[in-house]
């Protein structure tokens, strides 16, 4: 199978664990992007009722399509289980996420959820984090100095740009500073750091976080209790 099909398969099997009557989270990415579908297809055929709680706009305009009832994290008094995807994910279940460039709203809502599940395929599982960039989200104003902070810091850091070659803009029209950093040995402390320092909106790094992780692997889907 390839990459795609593991995504696929894991974002199907996954809505196994949403029960009538949830309020679910649901992510932003090219494996989630497989979950909404797979969950529209339920509500559709077996009219479930659950309401769902957006990641990003990406994810709320594929959920608005396909007819899934969405409130906003503010709109509701808890979130049963998020399902969202990881960009790495450690043999400790500590996770890498912002590669889509969502990760303030998806700290947010996975924040607020009781259970968090993450759907990878097993490209996604390494021994340590930090071979994929750790996205920083910072606000405009002052980011070349958090880049020069950085840079000092030997972190590596380039600005994320957008398919024309600009800055991206994230959801709340802040910037991504990608650190390249191949390999994180403390991240609780990094964590630690980071968010202390001013403009730094939130950094990738969710930790002490997820309880489920399914993991897409060549003879099927593999469900891993994390917490």
């Amino acid at each position: 199978m390839n990459q795609n099909e593991l995504k696929k398969l894991v974002g199907q099997k996954s809505v196994e664990w949403i029960d009538d009557g949830m309020v679910v989270g649901l992510g932003t990415g090219s494996t989630v992007k497989h979950m909404v579908d797979a969950l529209g297809a339920r509500i559709k055929n077996e009219g479930l009722n659950i309401v769902g709680v957006t990641t990003s706009n990406v994810t709320a305009k594929q959920a608005t399509e396909l007819g899934i009832p969405l409130k906003s994290v503010d709109e509701v008094d808890h979130i049963d289980l998020t399902i969202d995807g990881a960009d790495e994910i450690s043999a400790d279940f500590q996770g890498i996420k912002g590669g889509g460039a969502a990760l303030l709203f998806e700290k947010i809502v996975a924040t607020y959820s009781k259970k968090n599940m993450w759907i990878v395929d097993e490209s996604k599982m390494v021994d340590k984090l930090g071979a994929f960039p750790l996205p920083v989200e910072v606000i405009p104003y002052g980011s070349q100095k958090l880049f020069e902070i950085f840079e000092a810091k030997g972190f590596k850091p380039t600005f994320r740009k957008n398919d024309q070659g600009g800055l991206l803009l994230t959801d709340s029209e802040n910037y991504i500073i990608d650190l390249h950093l191949d390999q994180i040995d403390h991240p609780h402390e990094l964590a630690d750091f980071l968010i202390k320092q001013v403009g730094v909106v939130e950094h990738g790094l969710f930790l002490d976080r997820v309880n489920t992780v399914i993991v897409g692997r060549q003879d099927g889907p593999e469900v891993l209790e994390a917490r």
